[in-house]
């Protein structure tokens, strides 16, 4: 970091409006809400949705309860064309559900993309440009006069190649942003928009959809609120508008910043499920849609089985949601904390039926969004996959690696359900240890070492396995790819080695390394094994055997 002073960056402008009203406001209803999952949530993930994928997706937001969705940018691949004709021509898009498509100010792409629309019953037609002088100095080499050409001759352009779609019993509206909005200068911003409208024609009963996009947020929310109370005020055909938010997550405030643009008059939030988007995210709309919904107002979103939602979202975007993510991160409801766990169980049980929610430290009732109550408390420092990890970590230094937290989770929570009891930190230990560290049936280790060649390692490996004892060897690239290529040689299963981590347990002489190890065998078995010694090539050694052992063990 420079040093201070601080003369690499310089402080994002105030917008001049010293009669603002957004302050004082509070919000009495949602906003119209659109998901932008599909494309905005979809291009920025390291593998984008299968066509599967993103069906089942659709069908989860409409089941949510989405009325808007945009579903792609049909001009820009085939895949993306695809998609859109398969939702329209299996008609998997319910009559009061609008698909959104965005495009931009082309002609060729224009047409394209309503190609792809034909026989929609409801569609958006989302137009955009870049508006900001950065993007018009270093991008486009354009003035502010040829950015506005931009825009209203691709308006322009959609509303003629849009009449056959029309006639032919589509509802088509447009959605106009001025990509980069808040980096842009208010007036120009504003003289754009109104010649979208103009260029448009908007009428109260059918409107024009004006987004105004934080496309990089740089400001504090209070300027991101007074842009929009700037924008609301000033438009000539505000009772024709439908002003939009889209905002991303840059300063990690852009909840904060979607709830004072509604405050300062915005009608209608575009984001995703959990705020998947390209750098820090777009908006999360299920923190946005709950916080409503902690304050009385119902949303018009069903977030009542958040751990399903969750389930087909990690599993179709190959995401995770972070344990303390508001509302549907798994630690979301778990006090460690000892007074906190007394203040909630004192409080819980001082709640009567039918009056307003007031339990300490717990903002919104879990069960109304299918949360378990037993969550709420540590059952065992919570024995979800997150706090069985957190309990091994904090208290013991087992630091697992990731993918296997749910694993240990479903096994410390597996003994917990049969005891009936609470678990505490020492019997989550031993589980841990009986199931991973401990086992030497049927194949145990009595003697194991490697050796180096000129281009390969050698290992030597005793084992009993199935009380026979056996001496093994192999030839790898390392100790681990050596000793499963020795277990080749023998009647168990064959095995590939999917993934490694590996740490030191305590500190100085007394240190030994604890290793985790992955292995999907050729019978279909994907599972981890622990290994811990003071050597580490041991320890990786142990960590296979006990994966293997753990493939062999009985149901």
């Amino acid at each position: 970091m420079q040093p201070a002073p601080v003369t690499k960056y310089r402080p994002f402008p105030p917008v001049h409006l010293p009669d603002r009203q957004w302050p004082c406001r509070t919000l009495t209803r949602a906003p119209l809400w659109c998901s932008v999952d599909l494309r905005d949530g979809n291009q920025a993930l390291a593998q984008p949705m299968s066509v599967e994928e993103k069906l089942e997706y659709f069908a989860m937001l409409v089941r949510i309860g989405f009325k808007e969705i945009e579903v792609g940018f049909p001009s820009a691949s085939q895949i993306e064309f695809d998609f859109c004709r398969r939702l329209i021509e299996g008609g998997l898009i319910p009559d009061d559900v609008a698909i959104q498509i965005l495009c931009q100010c082309r002609e060729e792409l224009i047409v394209r993309s309503l190609e792809a629309l034909r026989g929609a019953r409801h569609a958006i037609f989302h137009l955009y440009n870049s508006t900001s002088p950065a993007q018009r100095r270093h991008v486009f080499n354009a003035s502010r006069d040829d950015i506005r050409r931009i825009a209203v001759q691709g308006t322009a352009w959609v509303k003629r190649h849009s009449a056959p779609l029309i006639a032919a019993g589509t509802r088509l509206r447009l959605e106009y942003s001025p990509e980069s909005f808040t980096s842009t200068e208010l007036d120009f911003a504003l003289e754009v928009c109104e010649a979208v409208t103009d260029a448009w024609g908007p009428t109260v009963e059918d409107k024009i959809i004006l987004n105004l996009p934080a496309t990089v947020e740089y400001a504090t929310p209070n300027v991101h609120a007074d842009q929009i109370e700037w924008m609301c005020r000033r438009l000539t055909r505000r009772d024709r508008t439908l002003v939009s938010l889209h905002t991303h997550n840059d300063r990690g405030t852009g909840v904060a910043a979607t709830e004072l643009a509604l405050l300062a008059g915005a009608d209608r939030v575009e984001g995703t499920l959990f705020g998947n988007g390209e750098r820090t995210g777009n908006l999360d709309v299920v923190t946005v849609a709950l916080n409503l919904y902690t304050h009385g107002i119902h949303p018009g979103l069903d977030f009542g089985d958040i751990n399903g939602l969750r389930e087909v979202y990690e599993r179709c975007t190959r995401l995770e949601v972070p344990p303390r993510q508001p509302y549907a991160g798994e630690l979301t409801f778990t006090a460690f904390s000892g007074s906190h766990q007394d203040a909630i169980k004192k409080s819980w049980a001082a709640q009567k039926a039918g009056e307003p929610w007031d339990v300490l430290y717990i903002p919104i009732d879990p069960a109304d969004i299918g949360r378990s109550y037993r969550a709420i408390i540590r059952i065992n420092a919570q024995s979800g996959k997150g706090g069985v990890a957190y309990v091994l970590e904090n208290e013991f230094g087992y630091c697992l690696p990731k993918a296997m937290h749910k694993e240990i989770g479903r096994i410390v929570n597996d003994v917990a359900d049969a005891k009936g009891t609470e678990l505490p930190p020492a019997e989550i230990l031993e589980v841990f240890r009986r199931e991973y560290l401990d086992r030497t049936e049927p194949v145990s280790l009595r003697h194991f070492k490697s050796t180096e060649s000129d281009h390969a390692v050698n290992c030597e490996a005793d084992l009993v396995i199935d009380g026979t004892a056996q001496r093994l060897t192999g030839a790898g690239n390392g100790p681990i790819d050596a000793f499963t290529r020795a277990l080749a040689s023998t009647a168990l299963p064959r095995l590939e080695v999917l993934s490694y981590a590996e740490h030191s347990l305590g500190q100085g002489s007394e240190a030994r390394a604890v290793s985790y190890i992955q292995i999907r065998t050729d019978r279909g078995q994907s599972l981890f094994g622990a290994g811990i010694d003071t050597n580490i090539e041991l320890a990786s050694i142990k960590a296979i055997i006990s994966a293997l052992n753990r493939a062999l063990a009985p149901d």
